[in-house]
């Protein structure tokens, strides 16, 4: 079992900036590939970004390329979504969802963390 913790959400102004934070308690954290997802209000919740196991390798959707940055700490167990230059289209519930991999069926999620881009 692993325990996802999202922080960092909040209310900014278009433009601006904010660092989520996704703290893991539990099982050995490396062993999970770590994905940001959104949902905004009355849409499916959608993929942002995703981390390996070891940050060898990183995966953004196209909509938050170049505006976006994920990045772990596997000593703290802890995984980071920076956020730049916000819109006010990334207003959404933010989850990270804990992917272990050596069993695509298991995984956790967390309860997500508001964040709202003002014009």
């Amino acid at each position: 079992q692993v325990q996802l913790v999202e922080s960092g959400g909040g209310l900014v102004q278009a433009g601006g900036s904010l660092r989520l934070s996704c703290a893991a308690s539990g099982r050995t954290f490396s062993n999970y590939i770590i994905n940001w997802f959104r949902q905004a209000p009355g849409k499916e919740r959608t993929f942002v970004a995703s981390i390996s196991r070891n940050s060898g390798s990183a995966d953004y959707a196209n909509s938050v390329k170049g505006r976006f940055t994920i990045s772990r700490d596997n000593a703290k167990n802890t995984v980071f979504l920076q956020m730049n230059s916000l819109k006010p289209e990334d207003t959404a519930v933010y989850y990270c969802k804990a992917h272990y991999i050596l069993n695509p069926s298991v995984y956790y999620w967390g309860q997500g963390t508001q964040v709202t881009v003002s014009s």
